[in-house]
């Protein structure tokens, strides 16, 4: 599974919105945001990197919040906290990227710079 770097000094861009997509349009493998059916290659290429930026920002950001739940479980004050082996192995990462990831989730919780309501 690939690790994504956290990026503290970028902006959080704003994307375009994703869509709800009826289950009839989601069920069809050919349909994807209803990008088949853009005919003009200069509205597709505007369409596809709207989405493309869109993804890459919710990824971006369910990293910060695995990162912030990491650090939660692996918070020493819980009678319940999990070891970063534990932790590693429920969200299928390696041991020590579990442990970066539970220091970027502190860091966020503490209001680090690019934290969670950072615009």
């Amino acid at each position: 599974m690939a690790e994504p770097t956290p990026r503290r000094n970028e902006p959080r861009l704003r994307p375009a919105p994703l869509l709800f997509e009826p289950a009839e349009a989601a069920a069809d493998p050919e349909h994807f945001f209803d990008l088949e059916s853009i005919d003009d290659p200069r509205a597709l290429l505007d369409r596809a990197t709207e989405l493309t930026h869109a993804f890459r920002a919710a990824a971006d950001r369910a990293m910060e919040f695995q990162a912030m739940a990491a650090a939660q479980l692996a918070d020493p004050r819980r009678f319940d906290r999990l070891t970063t082996a534990d932790i590693a192995e429920r969200a299928e990462w390696t041991e020590d990227y579990a442990k970066k990831m539970v220091e970027f989730g502190r860091d966020l919780m503490r209001g680090g710079e690019g934290g969670p309501h950072a615009d």
